[in-house]
């Protein structure tokens, strides 16, 4: 029951980052007041174009949309994070050492929610702490960067100044698609978790 419970919960979380996740990008200023005027931009591709099955963007201006992209460029970073570190713990990888003075060591935690019951209450308060400051202090727009999710805050710049336009609109496409699969992806390593059906070969 409680692992039933537990799966709900998580996949309500996702549901309004899914939602939009394949809706478009910025591209102007200008307020616009219906979703047809999304459906030119960034994000709307084959095969699905502009998809939008809640209308959670058909009465938005374009405040409300640059929200709702914020939201999922930061949803989907955070979900190529979370694959990622999953397939690596699946792996077998951990860090050397003890998780805290007690001896428990890195190596004895287990992997998904699992691990939850095996890291130290010290050690969980830590991870929020953690995400917490980044959340508040480091992952944000401080200076008005160029496009919405534009983190730079002109403190590095990883030689995106360089490119063309062409070139930037094609790596934004990119991010925008790894993001939307990898909070599809993610979902289903939880959901499927929980089921006790893994996604993964030879396990």
């Amino acid at each position: 029951f409680h692992n039933c419970s537990t799966m709900k919960l998580n996949l309500l979380a996702f549901l309004p980052s899914l939602s939009l996740a394949f809706a478009p990008s910025k591209g102007n200023s200008k307020v616009r007041t219906c979703n047809k005027a999304f459906e030119n931009e960034l994000g709307a591709q084959p095969p699905l174009g502009f998809f939008d099955p809640l209308n959670l963007v058909s009465d938005a201006d374009q405040e409300r949309f640059d929200r709702l992209r914020y939201v999922e460029i930061k949803h989907g970073r955070a979900s190529m994070l979370a694959v990622v570190g999953y397939l690596v713990q699946e792996a077998g990888i951990r860090l050397p050492g003890d998780i805290d003075l007690h001896g428990t060591s890195f190596a004895s935690i287990r992997n998904g929610f699992a691990a939850f019951k095996d890291i130290p209450a010290s050690g969980i308060a830590q991870i929020f702490g953690f995400v917490g400051f980044l959340e508040l202090a480091v992952m944000k727009d401080l200076t008005g960067g160029e496009f919405v999710g534009d983190f730079r805050n002109d403190f590095f710049d990883l030689g995106w100044d360089t490119f063309d336009e062409e070139t930037k609109l094609t790596k934004r496409a990119i991010e925008l698609n790894q993001g939307r699969a990898a909070m599809m992806g993610i979902l289903a390593l939880m959901v499927h978790e929980q089921l006790g059906v893994s996604l993964i070969p030879s396990l």
